[in-house]
């Protein structure tokens, strides 16, 4: 099999409903954003890590702070996420890209490594892998892995609104259309919520964090096995509900 270049595309902007500029909020000393492309950086099969903000004046701290800790910024649309990142795949060459958010400070590299290899691995070859077709790892986790031609495909085809603030909701109302790999866990942890969109779920993450000293490389079954040492630490965000799609 070519070697192919596999570069993950971080999600960043200021804007946020719930909690404005979420993405450079302190979490024990470091940015969220930090903590995302620290942990992303990680992952063993990424050939490159980009970040892809708007051209909004309101994400320009965005691409100060990516730029001062090495990671390129493209920058696009503002509305129209799919644009931006595909425009970033672009920029990059990635023959496969790797969508990750920069609202989950607590993504394992060791699960980039395996929906990646899952995708690289297909036979025959894929479209799309991702281990959140069939949830089962804690939100916040979310890997999305998808070939170059399949994002063409979905940047020329998506025509409904939601489908173009996001990237792959195409994929998801289209499965018949798309081959499709599903990296699940035997166990379901499906119901827990490491990701951070509410001021409540930014304190969970926090707390988290603390307990391992404020460290980066913190493996996510030794969040796991804090949890069920500490689940009042659940407790934190647990009445956070997960928005809609349609809702930005």
């Amino acid at each position: 099999m070519a070697m192919r270049r596999v570069a993950a595309i971080i999600q960043a902007r200021m804007g946020s409903t719930r909690l404005p500029g979420k993405v450079l909020r302190d979490v024990g000393g470091r940015t969220m954003l930090e903590r995302v492309i620290n942990r992303t950086r990680r992952a063993k099969h990424l050939r490159q890590v980009v970040v892809a903000t708007s051209v909004s004046a309101a994400d320009e701290p965005i691409v100060d702070h990516a730029r001062d800790l090495g990671v390129e910024v493209v920058r696009g649309d503002e509305e129209w996420v799919l644009d931006r990142f595909y425009d970033a795949a672009q920029v990059v060459e990635a023959d496969v890209v790797v969508r990750i958010t920069a609202d989950c400070p607590l993504i394992e590299p060791e699960l980039i490594d395996r929906v990646v290899e899952a995708f690289l691995g297909a036979t025959p070859s894929t479209d799309f892998a991702a281990n959140i077709i069939e949830r089962r790892y804690p939100r916040g986790l979310d890997v999305e892995v998808a070939s170059r031609e399949a994002l063409g495909r979905v940047w020329r085809e998506a025509d409904q609104p939601h489908q173009r603030r996001h990237v792959f909701p195409y994929i998801y109302e289209h499965p018949g259309a798309f081959r499709m790999v599903s990296v699940t866990d035997p166990v379901d942890r499906s119901g827990m919520r490491w990701t951070v969109d509410t001021i409540d779920d930014l304190q969970f993450i926090r707390a988290v964090y603390e307990q391992f000293d404020n460290r980066d490389d913190v493996h996510w079954l030794d969040v796991i096995a804090l949890l069920a040492r500490r689940p009042d630490l659940m407790g934190l965000n647990a009445m956070v509900t997960q928005k809609p799609l349609e809702e930005r």
